[in-house]
């Protein structure tokens, strides 16, 4: 008995440390972002290079530098990627953590140079969102987790976005939306129908591949500052 009171102080400080430091791992990290772009065939040369410098420089626009380095305590962790047909992903980014401006720099650098994997397939968004969530379950240990996709149309091939959460691991986890082409009937009604969930989550609306990087450094910005601003937004709204 004596002996295990003794003990006991030392049982519940190193229970201290032990919570104390797995906490200090998980404050490390306060966001893990997903980015997936659409390459289907409906996306041409042009419209995926708006997409690709799009990208590129929403993550080097100023005020989402700011969020990324100085915006809360903790790295932003991002991965990349592009969608199409069912089998056809490529991951073009895999996990980086942003912690100083070199490192946007590099990525910034990365994402601008990125090459089209695939370019004649449908638009399987269910498996274009399972690959998503598959790269998520490898994030690094972070406070938030999003994923990110964007896409021109709605499902054609395969099973669709609403199905992934039932079946692949997106507990947690919010998918963010950016609907291109909002204007066309039901896009932007399908993303927030089909595609979005979780915590919080919203849809972006792009009425062209032109305002891809207008909308999304909004977007970026958004997701990094974890606003909620309680509806979806166009280029045209104020924000709030």
């Amino acid at each position: 008995m004596g002996q295990h009171a003794e003990h006991g102080p030392l049982v519940r400080l190193a229970a201290f440390f032990a919570a104390f430091w797995a906490g200090a791992a998980e404050a490390s990290c306060r966001l893990a972002l997903v980015l997936a772009l659409d390459v289907s065939s409906s996306v041409d040369a042009s419209e995926y290079d708006q997409q690709r410098l799009g990208l590129a420089l929403a993550l080097n626009a100023e005020d989402v530098r700011h969020a990324i380095l100085r915006g809360g305590t903790g790295d932003v962790a991002i991965a990349v990627y592009e969608w199409s047909g069912m089998r056809q992903q490529t991951l073009h980014l895999d996990w980086t953590a942003l912690r100083t401006e070199r490192d946007i720099d590099a990525v910034v650098a990365a994402l601008g140079g990125m090459e089209r994997g695939y370019d004649d397939f449908p638009t399987a968004l269910g498996y274009g969102l399972s690959y998503g969530a598959t790269l998520m379950a490898r994030a690094p240990s972070c406070a938030r987790r999003v994923i990110n996709i964007s896409g021109d149309g709605e499902n054609n091939h395969g099973y669709g976005p609403e199905l992934v959460r039932k079946h692949f691991p997106l507990e947690g986890v919010t998918v963010n939306g950016l609907a291109i082409g909002g204007d066309a009937p039901g896009i932007a009604e399908y993303y927030r129908e089909r595609v979005i969930s979780g915590p919080g989550a919203f849809v972006e609306i792009a009425v062209g591949f032109d305002e891809f990087e207008t909308v999304m450094a909004r977007k970026l910005f958004r997701e990094i500052n974890d606003m909620m601003l309680g509806g979806d937004t166009r280029p045209d709204r104020p924000r709030g």
